[in-house]
């Protein structure tokens, strides 16, 4: 990752599927949704919908201290919900 690049859902979405050793495809199957959408979400030209970004944030949940981490680098504090 670029220094000084600001951190983007879409950097969030890529670093969360790497980390999980997922293709796109497989992380698109695991949402529901279709490789192209995955894509898109990465690419930056689209956000997840509000169902998707509930079942990202379970995987992370499901990391523990990994998804923790990921969701201190990529997600302003006013953003984290208190439960995290």
């Amino acid at each position: 990752m670029e220094l000084g690049k600001p951190l983007k859902t879409s950097d969030l979405i890529r670093e969360l599927r790497q980390q999980l050793d997922l293709s796109q495809e497989k992380f698109a199957a695991k949402l529901g949704v279709s490789v192209r959408t995955v894509n898109r979400w990465e690419n930056g030209s689209t956000l997840p919908s509000q169902m998707a970004l509930k079942l990202i944030e379970e995987m992370l949940h499901k990391m523990g201290k990994a998804g923790k981490k990921l969701v201190n680098e990529y997600l302003p504090k006013a953003e984290q919900r208190e439960d995290f």
